[in-house]
């Protein structure tokens, strides 16, 4: 008796062409996204700091200070002016809320919120 043919298995061209079309797709909307995620981790940081930072006592040095501190790191999504800072007791707490456009390609776009808080 002959061999029998076996079964097939693998990936055809065009299922390589549709996966290949999606990582891709995959990649360029992360690559776009990153930017702005890696300024908000920036924005925080420098939140945190600014709170327990001894130097900024009151709000407006607060303000000044994150203005000095977003031209160095290239912060384009608030100002200090956009800082809300609240004080109870000794603990000081600086907030901002902004809203980050990002284009992807053609007319779509993504709109990101993002709360940063010197707390937690």
């Amino acid at each position: 008796m002959g061999v029998g043919m076996k079964k097939q298995r693998g990936l055809s061209l065009l299922g390589l062409i549709v996966v290949g079309g999606i990582l891709v797709l995959v990649a360029v909307v992360g690559m776009k996204l990153t930017p702005a995620y890696i300024e908000y981790f920036t924005i925080q940081k420098h939140l945190r700091e600014l709170a327990r930072s001894p130097e900024s006592s009151t709000p407006k040095q607060m303000m000044e200070a994150f203005d000095k501190r977003s031209q160095i790191d290239d912060i384009t999504a608030i100002q200090g002016k956009d800082l809300d800072i609240t004080k109870n007791g000794n603990m000081v707490s600086i907030a901002a809320a902004y809203e980050k456009k990002v284009p992807l390609f053609g007319n779509v776009s993504v709109l990101i919120d993002f709360e940063a808080t010197s707390g937690r």
